[in-house]
């Protein structure tokens, strides 16, 4: 059935102007709030529902300029040879060249055969719906789809009323399922006088094939509502129609009383099975209601793992376990410009991909600052956590995620970095400076507006500390090494750094007399890093040691490397300027 090929608004809520060739299976939106994600998927189902009016208002034009119509436009490909009639169609069929996404009026030869459905709305508010060709127009001639056509195409939106799909009403899913009618008349006349169980007798015969998928359904997605379901009158409704009719499991309680995320999951489960009616669903904030597990399973009911998609789903969502589910080609990133918006594939190269699957979060945050290691990650963890306990704004409120590059090569935090550059978020580096980058390529990630917070004179992080902070901060350092590691491990490590020329009791009597050499706080330095048990290697413990030592003593310490922590935080805060 047919497919979204391309998506053009102008001039809709905060949308000024959007082009986007969407993918012709999962299109999962993320990007900040307010961009206009959820305006996206209204603005699709405004242009392809079957509706014959919609309320609009003023609200709805961009920056309220009503002079200006809302001009929303779907171009729709892989049509079935009703929608390529010529005797129906013949003048309003277009070109779509895949490959470039550019659409013809005149269809090309290997072009691909579309229609494009245009909804305007101008000041008087009032909807207009036409199909788009130019040839068309200057013959004078002007045609909407019909409406048998209107509610086939029709996407399914699975939102807060969701359970508008459980009954069989005009457009619902389970109307899509299968051919099967069910003749109400007679029964709902005995309805009128109490007759709810009598044509639930009868309703098994009518909408016995329907009832199976529902079960079947269900069972597939680990929704308990019994095996034996019935077509019952429901009991809430209050007028004589095919809403009349509605799902009950089997002690008869209607299955509108289905938790908001069971309902989401069991109709996104029958939509697929009336994919060869309609083939397009529209799900905003798809994790509402549902557990990571069943997130999972609902991603799995649309087809996410499916080379061959059975479904064009149009999502939004703000939850890590949805992008760690996905591929990078299903995420798309939605981008507000000055004058318009952009939609950016994340794609699926090697360092995207595994970024997706180890920090998602970062992804649905504005800023991202990636950390060179896991010590990193805890400093600034840490410190957050500190100066948020002295009434400092968190770096999480200002929209900033840690992402820990996993140490190695110097070049490996910037080509991570660099793939949140290409989608337009605000990226810094935090990196040791033992090892440099290649400068051409640190100059690069600077020019594009990145910020590089680097130690100090050839410093890791350890060396940092115990040469940055005072005298007591670094005898607590000592001490939080000792009671994490022991003193054994502590001293052998002193000996190691020094080729035994110190040990853990001469390095503690230089502390306690509060004078300690240079020479001893560079050995610290070393002592601390020590391959595969670094003393405070880890988030957990570096992010105890900032919270506790570093973040207390900063006042005290040497002021480069205080300046160079405060920068960190002040990146964090310009997000909002």
């Amino acid at each position: 059935m047919a497919r979204i090929r391309a998506l053009e608004i102008k001039h809709f809520r905060a949308i000024k102007e959007l082009v986007w060739h969407p993918s012709p299976g999962i299109n999962c939106l993320i990007g900040p709030g307010d961009s206009g994600k959820s305006s996206i998927l209204d603005a699709i189902d405004f242009c392809l529902g079957a509706r014959r009016n919609i309320q609009f208002t003023d609200a709805d034009f961009h920056k309220l300029d009503v002079e200006t119509p809302i001009s929303i436009t779907v171009t729709l490909g892989d049509l079935n040879d009703a929608l390529k009639n010529l005797d129906a169609y013949g003048m309003f069929v277009r070109g779509f060249d895949p490959a470039t996404g550019k659409i013809e009026d005149e269809p090309e030869k290997d072009a691909e055969t579309v229609l494009s459905l245009r909804l305007t709305v101008a000041s008087d508010l009032e909807p207009s719906w036409t199909l788009v060709s130019e040839r068309a127009e200057a013959q004078g001639l002007s045609r909407n789809l019909s409406w048998a056509d209107r509610v086939r195409l029709a996407p399914t939106r699975i939102g807060a009323m969701a359970d508008y799909h459980l009954g069989w009403r005009r457009g619902s899913v389970l109307s899509r399922v299968s051919g099967e009618r069910a003749d109400t008349s007679a029964a709902l006349a005995k309805a009128a006088r109490d007759a709810r169980a009598a044509f639930g007798e009868e309703a098994d015969g009518q909408l016995g094939e329907t009832l199976a998928i529902v079960a079947m359904t269900a069972k597939e997605l680990g929704i308990p509502i019994g095996e034996n379901i019935k077509a019952m009158l429901d009991a809430h409704s209050v007028s004589f129609s095919g809403g009349t009719i509605s799902l009950h499991d089997e002690g008869g309680i209607p299955l509108r009383g289905l938790g908001i995320g069971s309902t989401r999951l069991l109709i996104a489960g029958l939509q697929r099975k009336a994919a060869a009616q309609s083939t397009v669903i529209l799900i905003d904030e798809l994790e509402h209601g549902l557990e990571p597990h069943r997130i999972i399973r609902l991603l799995g009911s649309l087809g996410a793992k499916e080379k061959k998609p059975p479904l064009q789903v149009f999502m939004t969502t703000h939850c890590p376990v949805a992008l760690r589910e996905l591929s990078g080609s299903q995420l798309f990133v939605l981008r507000r410009l000055p004058e318009d918006h952009e939609v950016l594939n994340i794609g699926t190269s090697d360092g995207v991909q595994s970024t997706i699957r180890l920090y998602p979060d970062a992804f649905l945050a504005p800023s991202v600052t990636i950390c060179e290691g896991a010590s990193e990650v805890g400093l600034i963890r840490g410190l957050d956590q500190y100066r948020t306990a002295n009434e400092k704004e968190s770096i999480t409120a200002l929209g900033t995620a840690l992402v820990d590059c996993g140490g190695g090569d110097a070049d490996r935090p910037f080509a991570r970095a660099e793939a949140f550059h290409v989608l337009g978020y605000r990226a810094a580096v935090v990196r040791d400076d033992d090892k440099q980058p290649t400068a051409a390529v640190e100059a690069e990630f600077i020019a594009k507006g990145g910020r590089v917070v680097a130690w100090r004179n050839s410093r890791t992080l350890e060396d940092e500390l115990f040469q940055s902070l005072s005298s007591d901060g670094v005898k607590k350092l000592l001490a939080r090494a000792i009671e994490l590691h022991g003193d054994d491990l502590v001293n052998e490590h002193i000996r190691s750094a020094t080729k035994n020329a110190k040990n853990l009791a001469t390095i503690l009597a230089e502390a306690e007399s509060g004078a300690m050499s240079p020479e001893s706080r560079t050995t610290l330095g070393v002592a601390a890093r020590a391959k595969r048990a670094g003393w405070f290697k880890s988030v957990t413990w570096m992010e105890d040691v900032a919270r506790d030592i570093v973040g207390p003593d900063l006042q005290h310490a040497d002021p480069g490397f205080a300046e160079l922590v405060e920068s960190i935080f002040e990146w964090c805060a310009n997000a909002r300027t």
